[in-house]
């Protein structure tokens, strides 16, 4: 069996990298939580820049590419996928890329592990392919981390709607600001990037010592940016539609609450008056009037019976009550 396309190292072996230095043989050397003194030994074994080196060591950079001669620092951010996204507190994972003819070296946490289904891929390929499309599988693998987590938020922000309909609570609304904030983060961090591969796109293809090919395996990245940066937008206006029915639905339930008491109190409103005007000419109409169980219970009780039934009526023949109340 032939030797892989690409030579892939985990670990800094310092007699094999000068040997695939010497050979100018390139490779993908991929670290996971390095300490500061294997970037720093590193930085010397390749001669990176001491900025660079510097940046990789502190952690919290922003989306960008700086390049030094030779050598070229491209920091991204990640994708991390959580089941459900909304509770995804920490989506993003910090991707450091040194960039040369002779290799790339790739710098994250623990957290962020697409990049081994590439490995895989590349390390069984026995088909040898040009340098810059290593380099554009290993960056397209940590652009298109974030599929998954647009993935999941379209299913979620459905099942949101649909719990917003069914009857909008606290939770719903509690899950619409988490999927806010999640949005927000995952849109800072893509639109610096694709900012950096509109911008400076033709310098990471003309690295010096990369070996020629297409430009278009970069515009390919690019293009994910935009269509991610596209999808976010998206969610975040159907996001914002959440709230909107949210409030148009608790809106439309203290409608509902207050058109029944209104119901109630119309209903009450006659009664009131016939208790009154009873009370008020209690001693006449037990006199003259109310002689006998049964007057007592026609005209006293049957009045107010009476009233409170056509009442009913009147409402349901507006509309008001029964199964056509939600459509008047």
């Amino acid at each position: 069996m032939s030797a892989p396309a690409i030579r892939i190292l985990d670990s800094i072996d310092d007699d094999e990298i000068r040997r695939l230095k010497d050979r100018h043989e390139f490779f993908w050397l991929d670290l996971v939580s390095p300490t500061q003194e294997q970037l720093e030994h590193l930085g010397g074994l390749l001669g990176l820049h001491p900025l660079a080196v510097e940046d990789s060591v502190n952690l919290g950079q922003r989306p960008k590419l700086d390049v030094y001669g030779d050598t070229a620092l491209l920091v991204l951010r990640a994708g991390v996928e959580v089941h459900p996204e909304r509770e995804n507190k920490h989506p993003l994972a910090e991707v450091h890329c040194h960039l040369s003819g002779d290799f790339i070296i790739t710098v994250h946490g623990k957290r962020f592990q697409d990049l081994q289904h590439v490995k895989t891929l590349l390390a069984s390929s026995n088909v040898p392919k040009s340098e810059r499309y290593y380099v554009y599988k290993i960056l397209d693998v940590i652009i298109d981390s974030y599929f998954p987590i647009l993935a999941d938020l379209d299913e979620e922000i459905s099942a949101l709607e649909d719990a917003i309909v069914a009857g909008a609570g606290r939770a719903e609304l509690d899950a619409t600001f988490r999927l806010k904030r999640l949005l927000m983060k995952l849109r800072r961090a893509v639109v610096p990037m694709r900012d950096v591969f509109g911008r400076e796109i033709e310098v990471i293809a003309d690295l010096a010592g990369l070996e020629p090919d297409s430009h278009d395996y970069f515009r390919d990245i690019y293009d994910h940016l935009i269509r991610i940066t596209d999808e976010l937008d998206s969610y975040h206006e159907m996001v914002s539609g959440c709230t909107d029915l949210y409030l148009s639905t608790v809106a439309n339930r203290q409608g509902e609450t207050s058109k029944q008491l209104a119901i109630i109190a119309s209903i009450f409103l006659p009664l009131t008056f016939l208790t009154g005007f009873f009370g008020m000419n209690f001693g006449w109409l037990v006199s003259r009037v109310l002689v006998g169980p049964w007057s007592f219970i026609g005209l006293g009780l049957g009045t107010m019976a009476l009233s409170a039934g056509l009442m009913w009526l009147w409402f349901r023949r507006r509309g008001w009550t029964g199964s056509d109340a939600g459509a008047a």
